[in-house]
């Protein structure tokens, strides 16, 4: 559903169902510039993922929105002190989302 929603205003998006295709997608293309990760996935969490992608010198300064219907205060703490840019608790407010890219991306007309 995000996809549709952000290639209608004009992002370009890769989706990824677990951890690990999101980190082969990372590597493989360098060019991407903004990681949503929903907390449950079915490989790991959406916290290990963060933690694997701060590990890496790509991945220190990358911005991430993390997401989740059902994140309990130690998991989005733990998300905070990764760095994430902001936290989009399910179901999404579409103008918060909006809000936030905007603040990221400001020369992209959203």
């Amino acid at each position: 559903m995000l996809d549709e929603l952000l290639g209608g205003c004009g992002f370009r998006c890769l989706c990824a169902h677990d951890a690990e295709q999101a980190l082969s997608l990372l590597e493989a293309h360098p060019d991407i510039e903004l990681v949503i990760t929903d907390l449950r996935m079915p490989d790991a969490s959406g916290l290990s993922l963060l933690q694997r992608l701060r590990g890496s010198a790509r991945g220190e300064t990358l911005p991430v929105i993390g997401m989740s219907g059902n994140a309990d205060m130690h998991d989005v703490i733990g998300l905070l002190r990764l760095g994430i840019v902001d936290f989009l608790p399910k179901p999404i407010h579409y103008e918060h989302l909006f809000t936030v890219l905007r603040r990221l991306f400001p020369n992209h007309q959203i």
